[in-house]
């Protein structure tokens, strides 16, 4: 743990006490960048707070100013809802906090877990609550930690199916290339990225959502099903000349699909290989014929 980050886990120790002051407050915890010991400068410290009724905003106002903490950055989520989110300055940090009642976390957890809702946006607080740090209420929080951490073999087959969807741009290139398609094609290259991704992280039952994707490198490390050397190969894709970097594309989801086969053959990859090795040709045009 680096200074950076000892420093924000403190920082986090001493935001809690405001709202664990509080009877309603049940658990609560600090994920990103702090739990996962790799703070700089630019880093804010995310905190979730778990209630058996959420807190009246008289409530959350006390615990901020407790917290000498500066107006509200932004607020996000109805409260009506079960759960929202606000965001302060303390010290000159960003402390972003999570407000949710057990009940709607819950609910929220099996939403994903049994009900395979992989495009929501909370799966990315799963994969936080696993690699979370309790600062108050550990034991809950560490039974939500081992339901987690139980990846559904189904979840795992959803996943897959629902990102193994690629646009074969590799058979475009030269269509591309004569349209001034340029943003086009980086909304393609960057949708093929997230959806092999995607496929992997079901593969290797990993919590992944292209919301706010960071730290690609040391996610993709924890995957011991993938193509080789996948973190270099997808950086380069950025940034070889488009001739280059579709074929390379092209490369990628060919090994990807053969993973799918290996580790999960009861996936349907006819779809996604229709188009493997595909070129669109150009109609002949004769204007002797018109």
């Amino acid at each position: 743990m680096n200074q950076r980050t000892q420093y924000l886990l403190e920082l986090a120790k001493r935001n809690v006490k405001a709202y664990i002051a509080n009877s309603k407050t049940k658990a609560a915890m600090v994920a990103g960048s702090v739990a996962e010991g790799l703070c700089d400068e630019y880093s804010d410290c995310d905190m979730s707070i778990y209630y058996d009724e959420l807190p009246s905003d008289e409530e959350l106002q006390l615990a901020r100013q407790q917290n000498q903490g500066s107006e509200r950055l932004w607020v996000l989520g109805d409260r009506k809802a079960g759960g929202f989110a606000e965001s302060y300055f303390v010290s000159g940090v960003e402390c972003q906090f999570g407000h949710v009642t057990i009940a709607q976390w819950e609910k929220d957890i099996s939403n994903i877990l049994e009900g395979h809702d992989i495009q929501s946006p909370l799966v990315k607080a799963l994969s936080g609550t696993l690699v979370g740090i309790p600062l108050y209420g550990e034991t809950l929080i560490q039974r939500w930690q081992t339901k987690i951490a139980n990846y559904p073999d189904e979840l795992a087959q959803k996943m897959v199916e629902h990102y193994l969807k690629f646009f074969a741009i590799w058979g475009m290139q030269e269509k591309f290339a004569q349209r001034d398609a340029t943003l086009w094609y980086y909304q393609i290259l960057v949708e093929s990225a997230q959806n092999l991704l995607g496929v992997l992280s079901g593969l290797n039952r990993l919590y992944y959502s292209t919301f706010q994707f960071k730290r690609m490198n040391r996610f993709i490390a924890q995957m011991e099903i993938a193509p080789e050397n996948l973190a270099v190969r997808l950086e380069r894709l950025f940034r070889q000349e488009p001739a280059v970097a579709v074929n390379q594309l092209e490369a990628l989801v060919r090994e990807t699909v053969e993973l799918v086969e290996v580790n999960l053959p009861q996936v349907d990859t006819s779809a996604a290989k229709r188009r493997l090795g595909w070129r669109q040709q150009p109609w002949q045009f004769n204007a002797a014929n018109r």
